[in-house]
């Protein structure tokens, strides 16, 4: 991992995501957007993120049913489609700039709607965990949790540590090799995630973490 640092801003994200929802997908779109906040340095790699906690069954540490989500894309065609690692679609929108939109349909059903505008965007959807970059490249995995407080290791060589700050709220720093903080996520009422040299990393709300390389 090079030790060369650039400077970036890691955004929230908010998933809002009913109960129960990836299991029944009972035609309700759930909903993560990104936000802005905290600053990053990272060896020479891209920030983000947002997700669910797995522990939570339906994967919704915002459990607010959003019956509009998803209404404007009606009429536009993605951009592409991937299959998921759960054997779900991802369809991918491209709405501007370092600005995408990802649906996770199944049996013709919106199960979650990822948004990422000039930063990552990311899921804990019962496990099966995403992340959509700002860039518009879709990564999904399944495996790997880890749950917080505490430090782990990571893939790609990086360590998180991870730090409860209250109720569905999560602090992790990505440290380098040096012990630098290198990445924060902050999973509050939402999910957290980035991308990092290639390492896909996704905190949930309830303090799971687990991280993926490519």
């Amino acid at each position: 991992m090079s030790s060369s640092t650039a400077t970036r801003t890691v955004r929230r994200r908010t998933l809002r995501i009913a109960a129960a929802a990836l299991i029944a997908a009972a035609g309700l779109s759930l909903t993560a957007c990104s936000g802005s906040d905290s600053t990053a340095t990272k060896p020479a790699a891209s920030a983000g993120a947002s997700s669910a906690d797995s522990s939570t069954g339906a994967q919704g540490s915002d459990a607010k049913v959003d019956t509009k989500a998803g209404t404007a894309d009606k009429a536009a065609s993605p951009t592409r489609t991937e299959t998921l690692v759960d054997g779900s679609t991802a369809e991918i929108y491209k709405l501007g700039d370092l600005h995408y939109r990802l649906k996770i349909v199944n049996d013709g059903a919106v199960l979650a709607t990822l948004e990422a505008k000039e930063g990552d965007a990311g899921l804990d959807g019962n496990g099966m965990f995403v992340v959509l970059t700002a860039g518009g490249e879709v990564h999904s995995w399944m495996g790997g949790e880890q749950r917080g407080p505490g430090t782990f290791k990571l893939a790609g060589g990086w360590t998180a540590k991870v730090t409860k700050l209250g109720d569905l709220h999560y602090r992790a720093e990505i440290l380098g090799n040096e012990g630098s903080v290198d990445g924060t996520l902050e999973a509050d009422q939402h999910d957290d995630g980035l991308e990092a040299n290639g390492v896909h990393i996704v905190l949930s709300a309830g303090g799971v973490i687990s991280a993926h390389e490519t």
